[in-house]
């Protein structure tokens, strides 16, 4: 068995993103095509075998092939037999065995899955417990898997426009390091008797290079020193919180950092709503998906809903809207229909946030561009110039 990553189009959500299992691509995309899904293209997925680091539980991949053997007939736990037997990951294996030994025991599925709180969150125990109720499993493990392809699709917009600025600050940054390490400590030979008539940023630049040509060691081990601090201070959750904290400060950043958390938001309140979550219990499970502050103001909204106040005066009272999402909370309270239109809110959000930024992109490249340019000129420029300064005394 092998993963396979797929792209299909499914109505009346659009192309998505999936990752099945398979022996081939042909029965990956026969799979998906028993989903109703139409399948645009399926590759192989990367492995990395030779990693260490233990991985996580495919939870995407567990429920779309649980939601396929459930449409295909087939009861709960024959479907859980299913796929423990096909299992090749000892650690997954031994999950759902675990699992089905407390179905076996008369447990319910939500209470089963709630003992295993790394490999299943709380909303997904919430949206199955809820699917309990009204006897509609797959309907929950459907719309858990619509949920999740949503983010994806957002996490890799934000991805994809990262990765060519990332790019161009890497190749700039070899260019530049290329300069100073091994052509600035060459150019110091050569102006090494002249250096009181240098100009003072050249002078500055040509004992850069006599410092790094003889104390190259030294300097080396300082700069990995400080960039091995640098990323072990990333990974701190205190440090992390602290930059997010910085971030935030800035108008138009800050803003986008609040769409997008609000995106989450409302779109994990819908999934929960439509799957019968009531409000003010589905307002206290989606509350950690927002920044401290958020949370703040979410507390206090959902306190005016235990009171009587409705869910659109609340938010709007506590800045956890805009104009347009307003409008759309208040037709969906006079439709009933609030998990739908939540959805939609979300779906707002998210292209309003792919427009922020394609049109960010459009605009940073360019001066990212110019700034390395800049930069590289200036090292070169300052290389150059008592040649051109010697040059125009001989003249």
């Amino acid at each position: 068995m092998a993963q396979f990553e797929i792209r299909a189009l499914r109505e009346p959500g659009g192309v998505v993103s999936l990752v099945c299992e398979a022996a081939d691509a042909e029965s990956a995309a026969r799979q998906m095509t028993a989903q109703g899904l139409a399948v645009l293209a399926v590759k192989p997925r990367a492995s990395w075998s030779g990693l260490t680091r233990r991985q996580r539980f495919p939870l995407v991949l567990f429920s779309q092939e649980l939601l396929a053997l459930l449409e295909a007939g087939l009861a709960l736990v024959e479907a859980l037999e299913t796929l423990a037997e096909k299992e090749q990951r000892a650690e997954t294996r031994k999950l759902l065995n675990q699992l089905l030994q407390a179905l076996y025991e008369g447990q319910t599925l939500s209470a089963a899955l709630q003992q295993f709180p790394d490999a299943f969150p709380p909303l997904y125990v919430a949206s199955t417990r809820a699917s309990e109720q009204t006897g509609d499993l797959p309907e929950a493990l459907s719309r858990y898997v619509a949920y999740q392809a949503q983010l994806d699709v957002v996490r890799k917009k934000l991805v994809s426009a990262s990765i060519y600025p990332l790019l161009l600050i890497g190749a700039g940054g070899l260019v530049t390091l290329f300069l100073l390490v091994y052509v600035v400590p060459k150019f110091s030979h050569i102006y090494e008797d002249m250096s009181g008539d240098l100009p003072l940023m050249s002078r500055l630049l040509m004992e850069w290079g006599q410092l790094l040509e003889a104390h190259g060691g030294t300097v080396f081990l300082g700069l990995g020193l400080s960039l091995a601090g640098l990323g072990y201070g990333l990974t701190r959750s205190a440090v992390r919180a602290r930059i997010g904290q910085q971030l935030w400060q800035i108008p138009a950043v800050g803003e986008r950092m609040r769409i997008y958390q609000l995106a989450r938001f409302y779109r994990t309140l819908g999934m929960l709503l439509r799957g019968g979550i009531p409000i003010v219990t589905g307002l206290d499970m989606a509350a950690g998906l927002l920044h401290p502050t958020l949370r703040a103001h979410l507390q206090s909204a959902g306190q005016r809903i235990r009171e009587g106040q409705s869910l659109s005066q609340a938010m709007e009272a506590h800045q956890l809207t805009t104009p347009v999402a307003l409008r759309m909370l208040r037709v969906g309270e006079r439709t009933g229909q609030m998990g739908e239109m939540m959805e939609r809110i979300a779906a707002f959000y998210d292209e309003e946030m792919a427009r922020w930024v394609d049109w960010f992109t459009k605009l940073f490249e360019p001066l990212l561009m110019a700034v390395i340019g800049v930069v590289i000129g200036t090292v070169v420029v300052l290389m150059y110039l008592p040649i051109f300064e010697l040059a125009g005394s001989i003249q």
